[in-house]
């Protein structure tokens, strides 16, 4: 089993989103990930935005990033317990799919508590394998927020 992984700082800025993405594009490079890099770097980007537009100020976050084997792991930790709910797509606002996308997309999501605060995060599974089943990745334990209830669902439709 190969297991890499990396913890990156970074304050709650918009600057930060974009800081977030090329690190993540350089590190799944260089580790030769199997994943959708693009489906990667989108989905980092929405974890980071989160954090910068609901959290900010003078918190940091921490983007985590984990490639077991063939399955990658991407979290933002942040010093906020409140929980991310995915909305109801709608056109009138402008803002607020970026949950709905992360549900879509990823082969898993979900929202656990970390000293005091909140870790989001997401599984990829290469892009060849929709299907895999994961390896190297101890199960996320189960939550009770709403985007869990959500990632749940989704896990058991898969």
């Amino acid at each position: 089993m190969s297991t890499v992984s990396a913890r990156i700082h970074l304050p709650a800025t918009p600057r930060s989103v974009v800081a977030a993405r090329r690190m993540l594009r350089e590190l799944l490079s260089v580790w030769g990930a199997p994943q959708d890099r693009e489906d990667a770097e989108l989905l980092a980007t929405e974890l980071v935005a989160n954090v910068v537009d609901h959290v900010g100020g003078e918190q940091a976050l921490i983007l985590e990033v984990d490639l077991a084997d063939d399955w990658l792991r991407i979290g933002v930790v942040d010093g906020s317990a409140v929980r991310p709910v995915v909305q109801e797509l709608s056109g009138v606002r402008p803002r607020g799919r970026g949950l709905a996308m992360i549900a879509a997309i990823a082969t898993r999501w979900g929202v656990e508590e970390h000293h005091g605060g909140k870790r989001v995060w997401l599984d990829l599974v290469p892009a060849a394998a929709p299907g895999a089943a994961p390896t190297g990745l101890a199960p996320a334990p189960r939550g009770d927020g709403a985007g869990d209830r959500e990632r749940q669902t989704k896990e058991s439709t898969r």
